[in-house]
């Protein structure tokens, strides 16, 4: 009994392969999270609507995924992972199956919402991150960036991929395609994380949560912060990620240039997910925000004066080295400050958010295009996000050093 206990342990060679299994699950459930970006040229043509219109299907599917995110968590809380992942694995083939046969725009709108984001892919990034989280203990922050870098993964992969697909055999194709892969990939892999994750601590589900980072700050308040910081830095962060390809196009160089300056973006976040993983094993989850949300700011200023094609690759690329550290130092704030027993649902609240504002962010961003006919003012709009962003994460910093001092 000890032995197997031993075996399954936090930081055990089981937990490492499992993280693998999971970050496989993340790389072809995140495919919902970047198919849109890619049609989105297709929807303009196809169903006769301008830019804010055909970005529409990314801005719901990232609502749906949202909303499904946050109740998948609660899932996973109550019942383990494998129910919301089976649930997810479902869907989201079915999804594209569906959405290969939709005839007119709204209805396709509605699929990406309910099948693709809120009902699919929902459940291969929030819960998982949680899940990978209860597994970990000194590599923490290592194994949660690897999972969550699934999703960029997945964008580093897919777009090409599906691009290539649409080319050849037409968007309805390559989604009927792509909704089989998604069965037959996901369902295996749903089996093979069947079992329950440990509970830090001693007393399990019931250990104590961490000191809050002020005296007079609620769990609801920093939960409600840490939403509004995960809304404003990736209403920042949709700018270049989901208008890259039809920006490219409105200058000259084509969709297909586009798409590789997405991919070349999203690697280059795995890279610096993983890295900040390392980073935030020694200076904690609020010092690799900090870290990762000046970079983006940073990054995003250098679009405005550089838009030549050679700057845009290079550009895109410091992009992808400065953002991908952000998202997943949420996960490591939450198991900071909040008991074990609620991460999947908190998590999956916090990192919701994020999504929120990704969707946020590609709508509005097409918005101001289709008012300026220029994407300048996005790039703007997207670094006063940012800015507010940062604003939150040095608050939290700044409370933390001061409980430290306190006993002193």
């Amino acid at each position: 009994m000890v032995a197997d206990s031993s075996r399954y342990a936090p930081d055990s060679a089981y937990a490492w392969w499992r993280l693998a299994a999971s970050l496989a699950m993340a790389t072809v459930g995140g495919i919902g999270l970047w198919s849109s970006v890619v049609v989105l040229p297709v929807v303009e043509a196809e169903f006769g609507v301008d830019r804010g219109g055909a970005s529409v299907p990314y801005t719901a599917t990232m609502i749906g995924f949202a909303i499904g995110g946050i109740a998948m968590g609660r899932l996973a809380d109550r019942f383990g992972i494998v129910v919301p992942l089976l649930i997810g694995s479902v869907m989201l083939g079915l999804g594209y199956i569906v959405a290969s046969q939709a005839g007119g725009y709204w209805q396709f709108v509605a699929i990406q919402a309910l099948l693709i984001g809120m009902l699919g892919s929902s459940a291969a990034f929030a819960p998982l991150v949680a899940d990978v989280s209860h597994w970990f203990r000194r590599r923490r922050g290592i194994a949660v960036a690897i999972v969550a870098s699934g999703n960029y993964l997945a964008g580093a992969i897919w777009p090409p991929v599906l691009t290539f697909a649409i080319e050849t055999v037409g968007w309805r194709q390559a989604h009927l395609w792509l909704g089989l892969a998604c069965l037959a990939v996901m369902l295996p892999l749903t089996f093979l994380l069947r079992r329950r994750a440990p509970l830090d601590g001693p007393a399990g589900a019931h250990a104590a949560a961490p000191l809050l980072p002020s005296p007079g700050v609620s769990p609801g308040t920093l939960q409600a912060l840490l939403v509004l910081a995960g809304i404003a830095c990736c209403v920042a962060m949709a700018m270049p990620q989901v208008h890259i390809i039809a920006y490219c196009g409105d200058l000259g160089y084509g969709p297909a240039r586009g798409a590789e300056m997405l991919s070349i973006m999203l690697g280059l976040g795995v890279v610096s997910r993983l890295g900040s993983g390392l980073i935030a094993d020694r200076i904690g989850g609020v010092g690799t925000l900090i870290l990762g949300s000046t970079l983006q700011a940073l990054a995003l200023a250098f679009y405005l004066p550089f838009d030549g094609l050679t700057s845009l690759y290079v550009v895109s690329a410091l992009f992808g080295l400065s953002q991908g550290g952000i998202v997943p130092s949420y996960a490591l704030i939450v198991r900071d400050y909040f008991p074990a027993r609620e991460a999947g649902a908190r998590v999956s609240l916090v990192l919701m958010a994020t999504v929120a504002g990704m969707a946020l962010g590609g709508w509005m961003s097409g918005e101001i295009f289709d008012l300026t006919g220029s994407y300048r003012a996005a790039f703007l709009n997207g670094i006063v996000w940012n800015l507010l962003n940062m604003s939150i994460a040095f608050w939290l910093l700044i409370g933390r050093t001061r409980m430290r001092a306190a006993p002193a």
